[in-house]
């Protein structure tokens, strides 16, 4: 894989973009936009396009539209059709307004949906983004992160293969700014240059830290997370993004810890402006609507990203979060009594419907239900802890606001087990202890214990479903609910 020099980026990063120029067409990740006349264009400080506007696309290449090529079936571990033996559209494009379970792009989706897809030409008009993509022809494909994966996961059934967004603006924005969130009729600036540096630890770096040319590539394109819809899993696009909310969590947990290191700035910069695009885009999506409420493993990990862009920015358009929004974190760890004297509890709270707890109850009695939500306790537990780590080196826990989920994250990450006593002979699972990155270990066993003392949230709250089981919603739940010691 070709990575760009370093510095030719840091060159953009340090308010040094090229003035705006005239153009008729431009490209970027494969993916050409033609206008009917020359307008002013630029690239925002993570590489995407700005186009001064409205402005008429008349095409985009490669050329959206059916095939006559068929590439298979494939279905979800439970059985659900995700990718059918569709011709109708590949390479489509679709200007997102708001969240949605359905989507545009390519027809192979079950969740396709022919009036999302954009026809050209195109009148772009101004505070609009459009978002272009190309698709995978053949299925498998090998997953961005393939280093990361088991065997069985190094590829994947992702229907796009790239995707590159064009945003059109009433007026040229600043040299170094961010491009603003995909999605919606909102497009607010925020400029590199405003970063707050001084908000980041230095801290020695322990254990094997990642490759940062590898890291600075997770995030250099855009990640598409507006579909609301499990079928986000077999989307891709596959050279842009991970597509499940273990990895999300992964590789936001690293980078954020990798961030955090005494190494000098220039190193850091690439991945840190990768890393806050992020989080603006997460930002709009969740003031356009967007709620990541719990469902097996898919929708952890956005929550960081948007609070540490804010703190980074320091910006008041980003500092709070929307009205209304959900984030599985939130719904999953709760303060509670364990069945061996556990006080910070894991509920899967969904699954193809609404579940119960199950680690109120003893391993010896629970049914079918209870094991699947223990297989995902295991799934999203190994992906978080350097979330945990990371919030609290920046001091942020009183920000995060759900002191259940640090309280969880001390206890699956303890290397001993002070419930030994209690578990008549029911082993502690061999998956707790650790996290599923030898780097996040070395992380947490250096520096948990030197956190920086800070306030605690001041909402704590466990979701509850009603007795009907359709209807749920945040009850008080503080920290004195959990009885044991």
């Amino acid at each position: 894989m070709k990575f760009l020099p370093l510095f030719s980026f840091l060159l953009v990063a340090l308010d040094v973009t090229p003035a705006a120029t005239m153009q008729r067409e431009i490209s970027q990740y494969g993916i050409t936009w033609t206008f009917d006349r020359e307008y002013p264009v630029g690239q925002f400080v993570t590489g995407d396009w700005w186009v001064v506007g409205p402005v008429k696309v008349v095409g985009v290449r490669p050329l959206p539209g059916p095939v006559e090529a068929h590439s298979g079936e494939f279905r979800s571990r439970y059985g659900a059709a995700a990718v059918v033996d569709d011709t109708r559209m590949r390479n489509g494009s679709m200007i997102v307004l708001r969240p949605d379970k359905s989507q545009g792009f390519d027809s192979r989706l079950k969740n396709y949906n022919p009036a999302q897809s954009i026809t050209f030409p195109l009148d772009l008009g101004v505070n609009r983004s459009l978002i272009s993509t190309i698709s995978n022809e053949t299925l498998p494909v090998p997953v961005l992160h393939e280093v990361l994966m088991w065997t069985s996961e190094k590829q994947s059934a992702l229907v796009l293969k790239s995707a590159a967004v064009l945003t059109c603006l009433a007026e040229e924005p600043p040299k170094d700014a961010f491009r603003p969130p995909y999605v919606g009729t909102e497009k607010p600036i925020f400029e590199a240059s405003k970063l707050r540096w001084d908000r980041l630890p230095s801290l020695k770096p322990v254990g094997n830290v990642p490759s940062w040319e590898q890291f600075e590539r997770y995030f250099a394109r855009p990640w598409l997370d507006h579909q609301e819809s499990w079928l986000l899993q077999h989307t891709g696009p596959s050279e842009n993004q991970v597509n499940y909310g273990r990895e999300f969590s992964r590789l936001t947990s690293m980078a954020s810890l990798m961030l955090m290191l005494d190494v000098p700035r220039e190193r850091k910069e690439k991945l840190l402006i990768g890393l806050v695009q992020l989080g603006i885009d997460l930002h709009g999506l969740a003031e356009a609507g967007r709620k990541w409420s719990a469902d097996g493993g898919h929708w952890n990990g956005r929550k960081w990203p948007i609070l540490f862009a804010g703190l980074m920015l320091d910006d008041p358009r980003l500092a709070k979060l929307p009205e209304g929004v959900v984030f599985s974190e939130d719904q999953q760890m709760y303060y509670g009594t364990g069945w061996c004297g556990q006080t910070a509890l894991y509920q899967i709270v969904f699954h193809t419907g609404p579940k119960p707890p199950h680690e109120e109850k003893s391993p010896d009695t629970w049914d079918k239900v209870n094991k699947l939500s223990e297989g995902y306790r295991f799934t999203v537990s190994g992906g978080l802890p350097g979330t945990a780590l990371a919030v609290q080196l920046m001091g942020a826990k009183a920000l995060w606001n759900h002191d259940a989920f640090f309280d969880y994250y001390d206890r699956w990450m303890s290397t001993d087990d002070p419930y030994a006593a209690k578990r008549n002979g029911i082993p502690r699972p061999k998956e707790e202890g650790h996290s599923l990155d030898p780097f996040v270990d070395a992380m947490w066993a250096a520096y948990r214990d030197k956190v920086p003392v800070q306030p605690a949230g001041k909402d704590n709250l466990r979701w509850v479903w009603q007795e009907d089981g359709r209807q749920g919603g945040f009850v008080p739940n503080p920290k004195e609910a959990s009885t044991s010691p």
